[in-house]
This record gives C-alpha cells, structure tokens and sequence, in this order.
C-alpha cells in the first residue's frame, strides 16, 4: 500500500510538471496560444497509451497463467531496473528539462506543427504513465494479498498528495522547492527500488531457483516486525527484512553496490 502511494505521488507530480512547463510556454506566448489545445490532446493520448500498456501487462499475466510466479518475479525485477534507470536519467537530464521541453515546443510552435505539439506531450506523458504502469505492477506483484479497494485507496490518496505537492511547488519555493522535492524522492525511489528487488530475490528463493544460504540470519522482530502495520510500510518502501536469508541481505548489498557503481560512472562521464 505505501509502495502504491508512493509511486502515485512522485509519477503524477512529475507529469504536472511536464505539463505546467508546457503549459506556461504556451501561456507566455500569444502566438502559440493554439497550441493548448493540441497541449491537452497530448496529455489524453498519452494516458490512453499508459492504459493500454496496463491492460496489455494484465492480459499478459493471465496468458502465462502457469508461470504465474515467474512473470511476476520478472517484473518487479524489470519496475526495479526502471526505477535506478529514470533516477540515474534525472541526475542527467534533470537541470535542462524545462529548456528542452521548451526548445522542441518552440520549433513546433514556429512550423505550426500542432501535430508535432501532439506527439511532443504525447510521448511525455506516455513515458511518465508507462514507468508509473510498470511500478505499480511490480508493486502489484509483490504484494498481491493486499485488498483492491486497500490500493484502489493508496493511489487516490497519492494523486490527491500529488495536487497539493504540484500546488506547494507552484508557490515558488515559499514551503517547498523542486530541488529539495526531487533530491529526497530520489533517495525514496532508489529505496523502493530497492525493496522491489529484494521482492523478487524472495520470489526466487520461493520458487528454489536462488537457495536461501541459510534461514534466518537473525529476527528483529521484536524491535520492528516486517508484519506489522508499521514494519510492513519500512519493508515495502525499503526492503527491510525482520527474519532476512543469507541470499537476500547478499542480494540487497549487491544492489547498493550496484546502484552507487553507476552513479560513480555517470559522474564520471558528466
């Protein structure tokens, strides 16, 4: 439930943002006014494209209905993957995406290619609705004893935080500012990236694919039970295992190791 807020707030709050920059250009230029309209057509198609690609991950699990287990270890596996790629591509991209955005609305605007406008938004907000898709189902997949109407709840609560977050945003930094946003949902998104892979690790202990190496290494239970209310949040946002195999804390290492190699590599090529 916490893995669904979350991904709601931080995936929606960034689509307003593609959509506000968009917006504003628009809005300061009178000359491109009629763009707004091929602005929202964007932001349409683009949602019927995340829906689509929900429909067709959904019709995919039922088509491999024997391999239930599989498909689902493989997708939480794949939302991780997404998750370390898109922050690795904020780090960046992130200082020149409002000039980017601009720039190609620019040259469109200047050809008066409404449909270029159209594709423009479109793809944004595919891009944004596709990752949000793909992290829902691999938080979906990991948790799938929780109720509907539980995570039906969690992600109306995250796009209503998101309003408000967009909204706070807006004020110019007064309560809060893009950079603090987007450098703590950072460190939550490489957080629950994190607890998505130790799902699927789990997932292939389970299944006898990986072995255990040792069950457990030691309980913690009685300082935070992982099933708990409290403790279920810390481990679905986090990973955090009160009773952890050997394979799985190995597994959760080899994932930070991972994830701060690259960073070294892309500061590097920065």
């Amino acid at each position: 439930m916490g893995q669904i807020f979350f991904i709601v707030w931080r995936e929606s709050v960034e689509a307003m943002l593609v959509v506000g920059i968009l917006h504003a250009w628009l809005s300061q230029n009178p000359q491109a006014a009629g763009g707004k309209r091929w602005l929202w057509g964007g932001v349409v198609t683009g949602l019927l494209s995340a829906a689509v690609l929900a429909i067709g991950l959904f019709s995919a699990a039922r088509a491999f209905t024997d391999y239930q287990d599989a498909f689902q270890a493989g997708m939480v596996f794949v939302a991780a993957a997404l998750i370390v790629q898109m922050v690795l591509w904020m780090r960046a991209h992130g200082r020149t995406l409002k000039r980017d955005l601009e720039s190609e609305l620019a040259a469109h605007s200047e050809r008066n290619h409404g449909l270029g406008i159209l594709l423009l938004v479109t793809l944004a907000i595919a891009r944004e609705g596709s990752e949000a898709v793909v992290f829902l189902y691999g938080s979906f997949a990991g948790n799938s004893n929780e109720p509907l109407w539980q995570q039906i709840l969690a992600g109306s609560g995250g796009f209503a935080l998101a309003l408000l977050t967009f909204y706070l945003l807006q004020l110019g930094g007064r309560y809060l500012s893009w950079r603090l946003f987007f450098r703590v949902t950072e460190i939550m998104l490489l957080l629950l990236a994190a607890a998505l892979f130790t799902t699927g690790v789990d997932k292939l202990i389970s299944m006898d694919i990986l072995p255990a190496l040792g069950e457990p290494l030691w309980d913690s239970s009685a300082l935070l039970d992982d099933m708990s209310p409290a403790g279920g949040v810390v481990s679905a946002l986090t990973g955090y295992r009160a009773q952890p195999a050997l394979m799985t804390l190995l597994a959760y290492a080899a994932y930070w190791l991972a994830v701060m190699a690259m960073m070294r590599w892309r500061r590097a090529r920065g």
